[in-house]
């Protein structure tokens, strides 16, 4: 059985066909007793709307108990970093605290985010991999510095749902204005998840915020593989003739990483970066248009796209619980209802 899940490549090819047709059974039946007795750990060091909500109601479908510990809220503050002189606000240290769940718990979820600091280090993922390596349990990343897995599963049956193609399938990864810089774990996410599918990928972006070599290296090796292309330009035109979906998503500049005022100067000029239904006309009528969520309203994406027929955030957002619920399955049932 899967024991640990922090990227979607840990799913080889056959189990991720079999988590996706799990989660479209699921989807139509959603009432198991798959974890009856069964009690997860989902530890959050950030916060959540869809993840959290989307994990306990899948869990209690599946016939589950969940545990929720947010650090600092009801919970000791915990020190994350290796070798810390511990006089600060932290009072426990994940060393101890993983393990501990791993105690009373079947499996834990984490959700612990980039610090925003250093690139280098945010883009290693080393806090994630650390605390999986700490826990002698099944360990689900729920996000972490540069990856969603589940996010990109979800993504991924988001896609099949409306019938976009993999192979010949253009997807255009755009970033988007935010008031402020966002880390690099769902569009690189997004653009490995459709580099695998086969999609020709196109990641749209003002000059200044090419998505970091590490991502892009990355997504050009899954798409050799699976016979796609990816491609990085500021030509919005260009990047959307013939697109079958659009992903909005903000990321920050690489070269401005960790410094948020220069970063600011740099994105000021840039707020005409607002998915709206100019983009897609005429270049991608029948495109859609997909989002994580929660996304600013007219900052963003405008609401003509929103309360629009290309929106399908709804779905890809009711589609976390159905692949969080598959992947659950695979990880402590085999793979196999009762």
């Amino acid at each position: 059985m899967l024991n640990r899940y922090l990227d979607l490549g840990d799913l080889s090819d056959d189990r991720l066909a079999a988590v996706l047709q799990m989660a479209r059974k699921l989807e139509k039946q959603p009432l198991s007793t798959a974890l009856r007795g069964r009690t997860i750990a989902l530890l959050f060091m950030n916060p959540s709307l869809r993840t959290l909500v989307s994990m306990q109601a899948g869990i209690a479908q599946l016939g589950g108990d969940s545990v929720v510990v947010q650090p600092g809220a009801g919970s000791w503050k915990l020190e994350t970093r290796p070798g810390a002189v511990m006089d600060g606000d932290a009072v426990e240290h994940i060393r101890e605290a993983i393990p501990v769940l791993a105690q009373y718990a079947d499996a834990l979820g984490v959700r612990c985010f980039a610090e925003g600091k250093d690139i280098d280090t945010d883009l290693s993922d080393g806090l994630i991999r650390l605390m999986a390596d700490l826990c002698p349990k099944p360990f689900f990343n729920l996000e972490s510095a540069v990856n969603h897995p589940c996010q990109a599963l979800a993504d991924w049956k988001t896609l099949d749902d409306y019938d976009i193609p993999s192979s010949g399938g253009h997807f255009v990864l755009s970033w988007a204005y935010h008031p402020k810089p966002l880390p690099y774990a769902v569009p690189a996410s997004a653009l490995w998840m459709a580099a695998r599918r086969g999609m020709h990928v196109t990641v749209l972006r003002p000059d200044g915020y090419e998505l970091p070599d590490a991502v892009m290296s990355r997504a050009r090796e899954l798409s050799a593989r699976s016979g796609g292309s990816v491609r990085s330009t500021a030509d919005r035109r260009a990047a959307m003739e013939g697109a079958h979906v659009v992903y909005a998503k903000s990321w920050a500049a690489p070269n401005l990483y960790g410094n948020p005022a220069k970063e600011a100067a740099l994105r000021a000029p840039h707020r005409d970066w607002c998915v709206a239904e100019s983009w897609y006309e005429p270049a991608a009528p029948g495109a859609k248009f997909m989002h994580c969520l929660p996304v600013r309203r007219n900052v963003k994406v405008t609401d003509e796209i929103l309360d629009g027929p290309r929106s399908v955030v709804i779905q890809e957002a009711a589609n976390r619980m159905h692949v969080q619920k598959a992947l659950l399955v695979e990880m402590l049932a085999g793979g196999v209802l009762p």
